[in-house]
């Protein structure tokens, strides 16, 4: 491509320059440039790795209590806040959607926090990594929070943007139409470079901090963990993925693969999987730990790591392609350069990873997950964790012509959810609308065809019950 892609990168450069995009993060695009036009796939060959089988476990790791609280008074709890829960037709962030009694991802997160401060004794700061488009709500929202900030340190600081690639010539692609859509973020793996040109990450060490644990804003489950603070802090790794092990229902999950060339723990994500090597990735035997991208690691290592090479860890690239106006198929096609934030598992000598309980995996996903954990089938502690109440989860499945969206969700949903503390599964095909009071036992079906249909207040749903719920609201 040659001519052609030295102009795209040209024009490339000049748009985020124009933007104000930091020239760290101009520097690190540019580095998966090039390999874009070198033709780099960013496929991980099953060939070239083998399976992680047998890596530490949390419950047989011995942690002090002194131990744990002095690791936690030195870390820093970091949530990417990035999401818009577009897939649920949200335009905010996702993580002031309400979860429980009108409490948000946000207010839980806050809470989970405030709780560890007390129990351990510690300062524990909470910093978000927010996009353009989530910052001002974000930051709005914990303006009701005046005693969340900690030692002067910020909040929250800016996830990078960088320009949609046309697929054809490698050129940042133009959208009229709504030009916020020649932007996207360059993925998690955009939390190291960003820490260190926004200052954040020079601030969090001369306040004192030496440990970061990081997670999705949307995976309650990941709360503020002294005992594994302790066991990071004394094991002197750099770098730690905390792994849980997989089911069925995990097998499009990214998962850690030992990479035979030199030993090194590595992240295969479903986009570096060959289509005709998606059966060795979604064989849970095969690859038995799936990466909950939960993370911890060591600032000081992280800055000295990023000085060596002037701000560009070299993570693998995610080469993703998709329009650049998602919602219109003839669109453009763009080619969206990433990484994942677990990639840099690889970049630093030491690394290493521990197998938690499942509890520390909550993602809400899709409204699916939404229900269940608005439902008795979680207990929401003082601690504003959440514990699920049966073994197995129930499953959930719903109509995604009829409940995609939260505002169709919340509408078939008027009293809230039902009872799932018995329910083994509930799928729901067709406009189904739920009342109070509606409690699900075993494994049950609803279909509705044609006009919507009414679940009456008080009805119970069993496997062998008579429908009670087929009439038009």
């Amino acid at each position: 491509m040659g001519a052609v892609s030295d102009e795209g990168l040209r024009q490339a450069r000049e748009k985020m320059a124009a933007a104000g995009v930091a020239p760290v993060a101009i520097d690190v695009f540019e580095h998966y440039y090039r390999q874009l036009e070198a033709g780099a796939t960013g496929l991980i060959r099953e060939d070239t790795i083998g399976p992680l089988l047998d890596p530490p476990r949390l419950d047989a790791v011995e942690v002090a209590d002194e131990q744990a609280r002095e690791a936690l008074s030195r870390t820093v709890v970091i949530k990417l806040n990035g999401g818009l829960g577009t897939s649920m037709g949200m335009h905010a962030a996702k993580s002031l959607l309400p979860v429980r009694d009108g409490r948000t991802f946000l207010d839980l997160i806050v809470g989970q926090v405030r709780a560890a401060r007390r129990r351990w004794g510690v300062r524990l700061p909470l910093v978000l990594m927010d996009s353009f488009r989530t910052r001002d709500d974000t930051l709005a929202a914990l303006s009701s929070y005046p005693d969340l900030a900690v030692d002067g340190l910020p909040l929250d600081f800016l996830q990078s943007q960088e320009p949609k690639l046309r697929a054809d010539d490698l050129t940042p692609v133009s959208w009229p139409a709504d030009p916020t859509l020649e932007w996207c973020p360059p993925g998690h793996g955009d939390i190291y470079p960003s820490l260190l040109s926004s200052g954040v990450l020079d601030a969090l060490l001369d306040a004192g901090f030496r440990y970061a644990c990081s997670s999705n804003a949307d995976n309650l489950g990941a709360a503020p963990d002294a005992r594994i603070a302790g066991w990071f802090a004394a094991s002197g790794a750099p770098y730690a993925a905390e792994l849980c092990r997989r089911t069925p229902a995990d097998r499009k999950g990214g998962h850690l693969a030992v990479r035979k060339a030199d030993g090194r723990l590595i992240l295969r994500d479903t986009a570096q999987t060959a289509p005709d090597e998606m059966d060795y990735f979604t064989d849970t035997e095969h690859h038995p730990y799936f990466h909950t991208n939960n993370l911890w690691f060591d600032l000081r290592v992280l800055r000295d790591t990023l000085a060596e090479r002037g701000g560009v860890l070299g993570l693998p690239l995610i080469r993703n392609e998709k329009h650049v106006d998602p919602s219109d198929k003839a669109s453009p096609t763009v080619v969206q350069l990433e990484c994942a934030l677990g990639a840099a598992i690889e970049v630093f000598e030491g690394a290493t990873a521990i197998v938690v309980p499942r509890a520390r995996f909550l993602p809400v996903k899709t409204t699916n997950d939404l229900l269940l954990l608005r439902s008795d089938a979680y207990v929401l502690h003082d601690d504003d964790t959440l514990e699920l109440t049966v073994d197995p989860a129930p499953l959930v499945e719903l109509d995604p012509a009829s409940f995609q969206t939260i505002a169709a969700f919340d509408a078939h949903f008027p009293a809230g959810a039902p009872s799932l503390r018995h329910a083994r599964r509930l799928a729901v095909v067709g406009d189904i609308t739920f009342g109070a009071g509606v409690s699900v036992h075993g494994d049950v079906t609803l279909t509705q065809d044609g006009a919507p249909g009414l679940v009456e207040d008080g009805t119970r749903l069993g496997p062998g019950d008579a429908p009670t719920w087929d009439r038009e609201v």
